[in-house]
């Protein structure tokens, strides 16, 4: 995995950007010749034991898990001669950045020189001087900057890369470039890129989160009855309203749920909107698929474990019980839990406290419980599969999720949900759905549910190359039914739009409009132009996006 793609998977796994702060040393290590110095918990956990090497082991201490001190002493000399030298090194710095990123760079050359050039100065200085925080600020501030003028994580990247290059070049007749001096340039790459990264990703989460705030304070304006989108569930049927509602309820109380629904019909999301509306909202929202685990481990996941408490117990374990106290703890497929676990879960419930494997005492927890199946509750109880005291206990605060099937007047607005979150991901500009490829789609009977519908549209952006995804996009499941022109249930008729009442999209209608009027002016784009009142520059742009140049000239 290349350095943007691992900074690009840590933000889109967590909304809270990664900070990287000086490590001090532990005094408790500090003193053994063989542990590195900045060895307290945290280093531990960022690079795991024994990942460092005794290259960066005997009582050193490192800034950013990277730079050590005997690394600023090396580098001093350079930094010395870097400043020195400052407007040719950002000259050869900027022209670098030009050449790599041709007519279309974030940054003019005055903007490079005032931005880059500026926090370069500053951050060498702090660098002689040994001030690592003030170090810190400077690259966290400029990548923060940067995300402010709208430069692209990989340009911010690449850019910081070319600066290492910049100054072998400009300094090569001033200092040798001996081995040490080289790794230790390197080190201070990395350290200055990660910071960069930080301020950037930390100026994205919060643009992101005051935009997610002011969409929240509007939608809580509008009345149940005008709501198609709540905390990330799409739908404006009568029966996602309904569900909306119920939602609201129950996150203002604090007793246990029961969420029914069909596979692939978004159970977890309804337990995270609950977990958000609620008053545990920024608590713990713990998540747990009992499917997933084998039953002999489910318990041990839940309640946690005492170090030596069975063979491979090398150390305590939390458990997900504890993981989640003060939040939510979401078990999703509960009736795949053996029966024996669910008897532990109810006292964990009724008593409010768990007994990890290998102790005998009882530890509290504050924990809702939220739990879902994909199965009727009374049938699986009748089956064994939930015990009868344990739904008892849930079913007073049950939830039920509409199959995709039984609220096909959603599906246009999901496909449209669909494709703007895929365009997005795949960087494509795709305007909507042909209408034929709508109405194979709201003709078939989604056994999958909305998961299957968002995998349908996943593929059609990964094999598809228009700008508009079309009826040969979508898998044979759905198109053979509509071929056939056979209703997905017997006597039942979609409720998607179909031919002759189709109301088309802004971009089916945008696509019409621009081809008839090429047509009329036999391809005369100038014409065209004054025709639909654009510039030509733009009519160009639309033409391409809609691969309409095959249209007579």
């Amino acid at each position: 995995m290349d350095l943007f793609s691992t900074f690009e998977s840590s933000f889109l796994k967590t909304s809270r950007p990664p900070v990287f702060a000086l490590m001090e040393p532990d005094n408790a290590t500090a003193e053994s010749p063989r542990s590195s110095a900045p060895s307290g918990k945290g280093h531990r956990e960022h690079l795991g034991e024994g990942a460092m090497t005794d290259q960066f082991s005997h009582n050193r201490y490192f800034h950013f898990h990277l730079v050590s001190d005997e690394d600023l002493e090396v580098l001093r000399a350079v930094v010395e001669a870097s400043l020195c030298r400052t407007e040719d090194l950002v000259g050869t710095w900027c022209r670098s950045y030009t050449d790599r990123f041709g007519n279309s760079p974030a940054l003019s050359e005055d903007e490079f020189k005032d931005l880059l050039g500026a926090m370069l100065n500053r951050s060498h200085e702090a660098l002689l001087e040994r001030d690592v925080d003030r170090y810190r600020t400077e690259a966290e501030r400029a990548g923060d900057l940067l995300a402010g003028r709208g430069m692209p994580l990989e340009e911010m990247i690449a850019a910081l890369q070319l600066l290492n290059e910049s100054m072998r070049h400009t300094l090569a007749g001033n200092l040798p470039m001996n081995p040490e001096v080289e790794a230790a340039l390197d080190r201070i790459s990395h350290a200055r890129v990660m910071l960069f990264v930080s301020g950037y990703l930390r100026s994205l989460s919060a643009a992101t989160g005051a935009q997610a705030l002011s969409l929240k304070r509007e939608a809580a304006k509008l009345p149940g009855s005008a709501r198609n989108r709540f905390h990330g569930l799409v739908g404006a049927s009568p029966g996602m309203k309904l569900l909306y509602e119920r939602i609201e309820m129950a996150a203002a109380s604090s007793g246990n749920l029961l969420i029914v629904g069909e596979s692939g019909t978004g159970k977890e999301l309804v337990a995270r909107a609950i977990h958000e509306s609620g008053p545990r909202k920024g608590k713990p929202f713990v998540a747990l698929n009992c499917a997933a685990l084998p039953k002999d481990l489910i318990e041990s996941e839940l309640f946690g474990y005492k170090k030596g408490a069975f063979s491979g117990a090398n150390n305590d374990h939390l458990g997900l019980f504890r993981a989640a106290d003060g939040g939510t703890l979401f078990l999703d497929e509960i009736t795949e839990m053996d029966a024996s676990t669910q008897t532990k879960l109810l006292r964990a419930i009724q008593e409010r406290a768990i007994r990890p494997v290998g102790t005998t005492q009882e530890q509290p927890v504050n924990v809702r419980l939220i739990a879902s199946t994909n199965r009727d509750p009374k049938a699986a109880v009748a089956s064994g599969n939930l015990r009868e005291d344990l739904y008892y206990r849930l079913q007073a605060s049950v939830l039920t999720i509409p199959a995709l099937r039984d609220r096909r007047e959603d599906i246009p607005l999901l496909v449209d949900h669909f494709i703007a979150m895929f365009a997005e991901r795949f960087g494509r500009e795709v305007g909507g759905i042909e209408r034929r490829a709508l109405e194979a789609i709201c003709n078939y009977s989604w056994p999958g549910n909305v998961r299957e519908l968002s995998n349908t549209i996943e593929a059609a952006f990964t094999f598809g190359r228009g700008a508009l995804i079309e009826f040969g996009d979508l898998p044979s499941s759905i198109t053979s039914a509509m071929e056939q022109d056979t209703p997905v249930t017997k006597g039942e008729t979609p409720d998607c739009p179909r031919s002759g009442g189709h109301v088309p999209s802004f971009a089916e209608a945008e696509r019409d409009l621009i081809k008839h009027a090429l047509v009329t002016t036999n391809g005369n784009k100038v014409a065209a132009a004054e025709l639909l009142g654009i510039s030509r520059k733009k009519l160009y742009a639309k033409i391409e996006k809609y691969r309409l140049a095959s249209l007579p000239n």
